[in-house]
Formats: structure tokens, sequence, C-alpha cells
């Protein structure tokens, strides 16, 4: 599966750690920075950069990090076509695919362990969105005021 990562300092260690684990697992994984540590960055730029690779490319996902996953998550829903989770729980993760058919996960890496955050990115990659008619239904009016910012 393609995957694309980003991160700001705070997410930094852990977005190198997810690359190395994640292509060792045979993914294909595309880095949008930050390429290196600097803590006076800022994320939005690396997170548009993702959401903006992953709808380019149906079927791909992303991962956002920062210290608590936040922001990572609003600068990735600013890309038309992003549905950006934040996840805290491999549940919640899990969650976000299945009935939200999240296409970019948040990661807070001061939130959690390495351990934790692989489990949550391993949970949300692995999860299928469920196709049921309610969440279908859902996820198309939010698609709609999207497009047309009217409810």
């Amino acid at each position: 599966m393609r995957i694309h990562i980003a991160a700001d300092h705070a997410g930094y260690e852990l977005k190198a750690h997810l690359l190395e684990h994640l292509r060792a697992g045979g993914h294909d994984v595309v880095d949008h920075g930050a390429y290196e540590y600097d803590a006076q960055d800022d994320y939005p730029s690396f997170c548009f950069a993702a959401g903006e690779a992953v709808v380019a490319e149906p079927g791909s996902l992303g991962i956002v990090i920062g210290g608590s996953g936040n922001g990572e998550q609003i600068a990735a829903n600013k890309v038309r076509g992003v549905r950006a989770a934040l996840a805290w729980s491999t549940e919640t993760a899990t969650l976000g695919r299945q009935h939200n058919d999240a296409n970019v996960v948040a990661v807070g890496a001061r939130q959690h362990s390495v351990d934790e955050s692989t489990a949550i990115a391993e949970a949300f990659l692995a999860e299928p969105f469920s196709g049921d008619p309610r969440h279908q239904r859902r996820i198309d009016q939010l698609a709609a005021y999207e497009a047309s910012r009217q409810s």
C-alpha cells in the first residue's frame, strides 16, 4: 500500500520509526517532511503535502504526526477530499476507517509510546471502510458540503 507520511519537529522521531517499520512491512511510504529536526518548523505545509498526495492517489492513505495530532488533523482536513481522523487508540483508528472512510490518521507523538503509536498506525492501515450505507450517506453529505459550502 502507498502511504503518505508527514510530521513536524514533535513527530520527527516517530515518523522516522514509522518510515522504517512500514517499509519493512512491505509498504511504499512517501515522506513529505520534515526532512530534518527543526524545533521552529510549522506543521501545516507538511500536512497539506501529505493530504494532497493522498487525494491525488486514490487507494493510498496518510499519516500525519505532531505533538498532540490536533493541529495536524486540522491542517490535513483543509485539503479538499481528505477525511483525517485523530486517533488516540487502536479502536479510534479502526473506527475512523470503518465508519468514516478516513484516508488520513493523525497521531500525537507526545501522547503515546512508540509501540502504542505504531499499533495505532497499523490498526488504521489494516482496517477497510465498512461500506455500510448509513456511513456512506454521511460521508456523501460531508463531501457535498465540502464542495458547495452549503448545508
